[in-house]
């Protein structure tokens, strides 16, 4: 039987989602998990990669578990996972649905403080920039709306079989103190490290050291820009995944932006 697994995690302990030699990532300590406890060995397959240190509000994963198990796998598996890993639901498939190939919206949030919080060091992308333009910042977000060709935000676009991504949310949100930002931004794929390049470009536009004109060049031009300098990985989650058959809310609410009534959007 085929099972989708709904999860959260903490990334700033780990090396990203997927496995890799000689660190430790979120897919090894869940696979090794599911080891211990249905004592066969079991590959899962994500619905994405994250970075190393980046989290995950919402997560899916999926994985053909032969033998039906008649013990609470819920309860054994959130027993035995470290406190930065969080099982939130088990649901049996029909057929066999790929978390990672069938999910058809993705979707990002950002944070960002602006003065120093060790309760946010771990949540939070820390940035001591107290005059960001909020306003230049919205307006090039919302530039990412009429373009779908990436290229020029990307570590390696030519990796890719392609480049498009169709964006479909993009906006900037500050707290009522104006200390605290959130970037939230949806479309059906990404690439590599994208969100965090763009994250870079739009602290450079609030900070005054680039123009709205030079980053919407790069996205009619598709022109890689000299420097690709991704914003820090601390402080971007993947905060929504959606499926034609499956549409959970997230579970968790620390940070989440619809629990919070503080979030102006710009």
């Amino acid at each position: 039987m085929r099972y989708f697994f709904h999860i959260a995690y903490q990334g700033q302990y780990y090396s990203g989602w997927q496995r890799q030699p000689e660190v430790k990532s979120v897919q090894e300590v869940l696979e090794n998990t599911l080891y211990k406890i249905l004592k066969i060995p079991t590959t899962i397959f994500g619905c994405g990669r994250t970075d190393a240190q980046v989290h995950a509000s919402q997560y899916f994963f999926h994985a053909d578990i032969e033998k039906e198990f008649d013990f609470d796998l819920l309860y054994r598996l959130n027993k035995a996972l470290p406190v930065t890993i969080a099982i939130y639901d088990i649901i049996k498939m029909e057929g066999k649905p790929h978390a990672r190939f069938d999910a058809v919206h993705r979707e990002y949030d950002y944070f960002i403080h602006t003065y120093k919080d060790p309760f946010l060091s771990n949540q939070s992308s820390l940035y001591l920039y107290p005059n960001l333009d909020f306003q230049k910042m919205s307006e090039a977000a919302k530039l990412l709306l009429k373009y779908k060709d990436f290229r020029a935000f990307c570590t390696h676009p030519d990796k890719n079989e392609h480049t498009i991504c169709n964006v479909t949310a993009a906006g900037i949100f500050v707290n009522a103190k104006g200390d605290r930002i959130r970037f939230n931004i949806s479309s059906n794929r990404f690439l590599g490290k994208m969100i965090r390049i763009l994250i870079g470009k739009l602290l450079k536009i609030g900070n005054g050291e680039l123009s709205i004109d030079e980053f919407e060049y790069h996205l009619i031009t598709l022109e890689l820009p000299k420097i690709l300098r991704p914003a820090h990985p601390i402080g971007l989650y993947l905060s929504k995944v959606n499926y034609p058959y499956l549409n959970l809310p997230p579970r968790t609410d620390f940070l989440t932006p619809s629990q919070s009534a503080d979030w102006i959007l710009i």
